[in-house]
């Protein structure tokens, strides 16, 4: 059983929930660091957790620590464990919307009960929308707009993403937590929507037996594209400036790393490689200005009525 725990309901007129989780699908650190970095963007504060405890396997036969919790011991006493963490945050805003941060861990078994258990949030803090986040790694340019793929619970929901600059999953797989909470919000009727973006990632063994390999751990630009997304969809007068830098020095970085690669190991020719993604990629910018000038025409019309 998954048991919500709030210290606090807050009363606004439309609330939001932002999810991610340490968890599989999670290139580009997407789905566990970028909720993160929205709690300390916002200054939101922790109201409350899910209680999954027995989503959580200790052991598994045959292996030393792959998941069991980390205890820290000091001079033969017990000074922390590391347990498995499943966090609610809240950010109010200032018109009359909330936006809840839920933080987690993907579960090891009753992904069902997991599920159940971040839609009972949702019910309590009466919640009109989920926006999970996912990601996934795929050989791309670093310099480029990243794809992003969707996914969402309600056929009614459909025609709302035309203009996202978005693509629709038709993923046949393993599945990830948000698209078993996907699945159950679908069953609810309630509404869900997943954005998986896809984070750089190169593998040169292809050219080299000594030759390793490049991906982007924290992926700026990922989240940037993601965060767009989520505040225009949400109507979120959310401040991009910080991760719109942030984005720019990723990219500043990764022409220095490439120079030096090429520098070190100019018979893998990384800037030519990379230059064929770049010819062969499609660049999917998403500029939500339709909206815009369309409230732009409207004002024009009517100041002159």
């Amino acid at each position: 059983m998954a048991t919500v725990k709030l210290t606090e309901i807050p009363q606004v007129d439309e609330m939001y929930m932002i999810a991610g989780w340490r968890q599989w699908a999670d290139a580009g650190s997407v789905s566990s660091t970028l909720p993160r970095y929205i709690i300390d963007q916002t200054k939101a504060r922790k109201i409350g957790t899910l209680d999954a405890d027995t989503c959580y396997l200790f052991q598994i036969p045959g292996t030393h620590d792959l998941v069991r919790p980390v205890i820290a011991v000091d001079d033969g006493l017990p000074k922390s464990l590391n347990k498995h963490e499943n966090e609610i945050f809240y950010s109010p805003q200032n018109d009359g919307k909330g936006i809840v941060i839920f933080i987690g861990d993907e579960p090891h078994l009753g992904a069902e009960t997991y599920a159940n258990g971040v839609l009972e949030i949702a019910r309590q803090l009466k919640v009109k929308r989920i926006v999970g986040l996912g990601g996934v790694y795929a050989e791309l340019p670093y310099d480029k707009e990243r794809p992003v793929s969707m996914l969402f619970s309600l056929p009614e929901m459909r025609d709302e993403f035309a203009k996202y600059a978005i693509s629709m999953s038709n993923y046949n797989g393993g599945a990830s937590i948000g698209t078993v909470i996907a699945y159950a919000a679908q069953q609810a009727k309630m509404e869900y929507v997943s954005f998986y973006a896809f984070a750089p990632t190169y593998n040169f063994g292809q050219f080299s037996e000594t030759a390793t390999g490049i991906r982007i751990e924290n992926d700026f630009v990922a989240w940037l594209g993601v965060m767009r997304r989520i505040a225009y969809m949400l109507g979120w007068d959310f401040d991009l400036t910080d991760l719109e830098a942030k984005a720019d020095k990723l990219i500043s970085v990764m022409d220095e790393k490439v120079d030096e690669l090429e520098h070190e190991a100019p018979q893998l020719d990384i800037r030519g490689y990379l230059e064929g993604l770049s010819a062969e990629f499609t660049e999917n910018v998403f500029l939500p200005l339709d909206d815009v000038w369309e409230e732009e025409l409207r004002n024009l019309f009517d100041d002159k009525g």
